[in-house]
Formats: C-alpha cells, structure tokens, sequence
C-alpha cells in the first residue's frame, strides 16, 4: 500500500510499505478515504523536530471505513464510516470520565497520539472507544460535509478545548491567538460558547476574513505591546479569555498580555518552548489550562452533531485538496501559507 513517509526535514515522501495487521485484541484497521496536513505537522517538516530520517510521517487526522476489527472491538464493524482521531482515550478512566480523553490516564504520553495517517490503511490501537461512528456512507456527504467531518478528527475539537479550557461563558470577551486551522476553529468554538465579542490576531487577510464569516468581530494584525494595545482598545479593556493556538512562548505572552487580571488562558498549540514559569503569572491571578484536545468526548456528545445539523461549518478551513502521491507539495503550501489546511483525498 501507499504511504506518506518522513525522509528528512523539508521532505515528505510516498512510498509502498505493508498494509497494518491487526496486533491487539483492540486493534481496527481503517481504508483511509481523507486524510490531511495538520500545522502541528509544521513543525518536524519544517526543522526535523528531533524525528528520525525515513520515519512514520506525523499525519494523524482521518475519515476512513472500517476494514477489520480485533476480537475486543464491539462498537464498529467492518463496512462502518468512521472519524479516526489523533487520540485514543479508552472512556473508563477518571480522566476520560472528566472529560479529558485527550490525556487518558491509561494510555499515557504518545501512547494516546496517533501518527501514520498520511495512508490507504492505518491500524488504530485502543480503538473501541476513541473511535466515532458516522451516518451512512462517505457518497452520502457532499465534499463540503466530508471536509467538516474530517476537521472533528483534530483542528475543530482542539479549537474547542482551547475555549472549554479557557471556560469561555456567555458574554465573554475572547481573544483567540493563531489564524491557522485550529485557530479559525477556536474562534467558531467561543461563538458556540456565546462569546460576546472574539478577537483574531492575525496578519493575513485570507484567514483574517475567514474568521469574521465564522463569527469573529474584530482582527489585530499587529503583535508584541502595539498589538497588545490595539486589543484593549477594541475591546476596552482586557480580555476575559485568550485562546492561544500557536505554541510559541512568543504567542503565550500575547496570550498573558491582552487579558485583564483575573482572565483566563486555554493553550493548545503545542508547545515548543520549555522557559516559561507559572508563577510569572502570580501576580495578575491568570488561570492558565490547555492540553491535548479531548476529540472523542467532543464529537459524540455535540460537535458531530453540530455539523451533521449545519449549525458550524469548520470545513471552510481545508481551501485545497491533493492526491495523496501529492503530499509534498500540501506540506510545501501549508508551511508557504498558500492554503489554511491541505486536505488528501483517497
């Protein structure tokens, strides 16, 4: 089978490898019928990211059919359409009941993040739970619905737990930090959450006005204190809430600077700085919480819903589409800003 390779910074490639066979009792293996480019993938193309030369890709958001399942998976069957996450929280544990399937407390660190998506066929672990049955069948969804369906397997969910962590009430004043896929979805998340006004900052009229169609009320283009200011000013004074979907420790004191002293962050870029201390933040009395997004809760209990129903169309992120044979070039655009998010069809 055909499979998205990691050759070497700046280099993603095709290659034939074996199809996955089921290993664990738990096992699916999924016919991938969408796959795509995350932002999060970024950053191993763009510099290395430690990842070794001819390596499993980073790809892991997936819309696939079931192929064949392990003796313990009792929730899909072959034939299903289902969303396959970047995580695989097993739905039992006290953190999957709070909540936070994200970061199971049975499948601890990588063991809960997918990769390897970038294929025709993927083995998903752990996949009684974590996996999420669609309606139907793809040829029953329009590519508009199918790119919204897709957006639940990461950006959308994860722009969501930007704002669940952040604690986003009605009314609220929100500032969401990244103009990326997650970014744009974050600020879709605070609208459901009936924020009452939603700053993007953002230097790039296509995303820019992305986000306005989404729900966003003002954008910031500029950064540092000039665009910390610009932000009190439109929404006079300090934010209640700042999502911040970047991961930079440039873009977490964005995030630290346009909220008003008792304000809350949801971080959920992750993270490529370690020098930030928490009790930086002792004095302004910031509740700061983020993490790994918790897909599966999200899309069973409302977000597959919502865009089954029509009610948010975070599909508008994925502005081209490729061959899988073409996944270079989606990495290319992505990482030159020539498309928000690269979607692959199979």
């Amino acid at each position: 089978m055909k499979s998205a390779i990691f050759e070497h910074s700046g280099l993603v490639e095709v290659e034939d490898i074996d199809k996955p066979t089921l290993q664990a009792d738990d096992d699916v293996i999924i016919k991938i019928v969408r796959t795509c480019v995350c932002g999060s993938d970024l950053w191993a193309y763009a510099q290395g990211d430690r990842k070794a030369a001819h390596s499993t890709n980073d790809g892991h958001e997936a819309l696939g059919i079931v192929d064949a399942v392990g003796s313990a998976i009792t929730t899909v069957k072959p034939g299903d359409f289902v969303i396959a996450p970047f995580t695989h929280g097993c739905g039992e544990c006290a953190a999957c009941r709070a909540g936070f399937d994200g970061t199971c407390d049975r499948h601890p660190g990588s063991s809960n993040w997918s990769n390897g998506f970038q294929s025709e066929y993927i083995r998903f672990t752990y996949g009684n739970w974590a996996l999420v049955k669609i309606p139907g069948q793809p040829e029953d969804y329009t590519d508009g619905m199918l790119k919204s369906l897709l957006t639940l397997a990461d950006v959308m969910p994860t722009g969501y737990h930007a704002a669940r962590c952040a604690n986003v009430q009605p009314g609220d004043k929100v500032v969401v930090i990244g103009d990326g896929a997650v970014g744009q979805c974050a600020v879709i998340a605070a609208k459901m959450r009936g924020a009452s006004q939603i700053v993007l900052m953002s230097r790039h009229a296509d995303r820019q006005q992305m986000a306005l169609q989404s729900g966003a009320s003002a954008v910031v283009a500029e950064r540092g204190d000039t665009g910390i200011a610009k932000v009190r000013e439109i929404l006079g004074g300090g934010a209640d809430a700042a999502l911040e979907c970047v991961g930079t420790g440039a873009s977490f004191e964005q995030a630290l600077g346009v909220l008003h002293n008792g304000g809350r962050i949801g971080y959920v870029g992750v993270p490529h700085y370690t020098d930030h201390a928490i009790g930086s933040t002792f004095a302004q009395n910031i509740a700061i919480a983020g993490g790994s997004a918790s897909v599966t809760t999200y899309d069973k209990h409302f977000l597959l819903k919502a865009v089954l129903d029509g009610d948010i169309n975070p599909g508008r992120v994925f502005t081209q589409t490729y061959a899988l044979a073409d996944i270079n070039q989606a990495y290319q655009d992505m990482q030159a800003r020539k498309t928000i998010k690269a979607m692959i069809e199979l």
